[in-house]
């Protein structure tokens, strides 16, 4: 292939939605509503072309307001194309879009796919896995973490109070990151042991607490603080909706507290805030190797729907 025949840009405007949807993905539905709501822009979604024809893309994303990428979450390439031509492609395109959204010496954003619970049984699942995450590796990313994705149907309301425990609000945000910090301490999360790796325990909630938690719209009265009946807190939920689906955004334990099956209570709790709302679902996440937490959602009446790939530059 000729170097020289490839155009890689961003598109211009949602005018060529209908050019970088000519490859497909679980996103696509979002896309024309994310612009809207300034999840996406133009500039952050980008076409390799030969002539007329779509050859890749990359997509990026973040939550409102943000002034760069947190997350490369769609990345394709042109199947047809033969195995060498297609990676070049895929690598070419990564990086000009990579050197154009992502100030210089910045950590790029990660990288995210959805992809089926079995999907290393699948043949053809497997290969356009392998494909993307060679792009991926052949740019610095890493393999970082494999994801569970969980979801209520609400079809069977959820239980009731188990009796052990009593909720309430958090008394203000700084009660809440009180207890993300003291939950820390033998986390099984993989985004919190590397967080942990860089900063003291007290940082990374305060971070986590600024740049994700505080950002929900959804009414602050949703969070529950979990405790005991003389008033220990035992953990936390924080239920809300994050533009595309009522969620469990935070769900933890306090370590004094692990082991006994609170995690199952703390959960319904979350879940029955949100089905109140009316919601149809709820949607949750968990890594793959965090098994307590997956075990405790699926007593919940979560099931897996699907799995989340994550590579890093770290």
């Amino acid at each position: 292939m000729n170097q020289h025949d490839l155009t890689l840009r961003p598109i211009t405007g949602r005018e060529e939605l209908d050019l970088f949807t000519r490859l497909t993905y679980a996103l696509d539905s979002e896309l024309a509503g994310d612009l809207d709501a300034d999840r996406r822009r133009p500039a952050w979604l980008w076409v390799a072309l030969r002539g007329g024809d779509l050859l890749a893309r990359a997509g990026f994303w973040n939550r409102p307001g943000a002034a760069h990428p947190l997350l490369l979450d769609i990345l394709d390439v042109d199947d047809r194309l033969p195995e060498a031509e297609r990676l070049d492609v895929g690598e070419r395109l990564l990086r000009a879009a990579t050197a154009a959204v992502v100030p210089a010496g910045a950590q790029p954003p990660a990288w995210t796919r959805f992809v089926p619970a079995h999907w290393r049984e699948d043949p053809a699942v497997l290969a356009t896995v392998t494909d993307r995450r060679e792009v991926v590796r052949r740019t610095g990313g890493r393999p970082f973490v494999e994801r569970l994705r969980l979801e209520h149907t609400l079809a069977d309301p959820p239980p009731g109070p188990g009796g052990r425990l009593v909720f309430r609000e958090p008394q203000g945000e700084g009660e809440l990151i009180d207890l993300m910090t003291d939950v820390l301490p033998g986390t099984l999360d993989a985004h919190s042991i590397a967080d942990l790796s860089r900063a003291p325990a007290r940082q990374v909630a305060l971070d986590h607490y600024e740049e994700e938690i505080a950002r929900y719209t959804t009414p602050r009265s949703w969070w529950r603080v979990a405790a005991l009946p003389d008033g220990d807190p035992v953990g936390f939920v924080v239920p809300a909706h994050n533009g595309y689906n009522a969620v469990i955004a935070y769900l933890a334990v306090l370590p004094d507290h692990r082991g006994r099956g609170y995690a199952e209570e703390i959960l319904a709790e979350g879940t029955r805030v949100l089905a109140a709302q009316g919601v149809p679902r709820v949607r949750a996440a968990t890594d793959l190797g965090n098994t307590p937490m997956a075990a405790a959602f699926r007593r919940a009446g979560y099931r897996e729907i699907e799995r989340e790939l994550v590579m890093t530059w770290r």
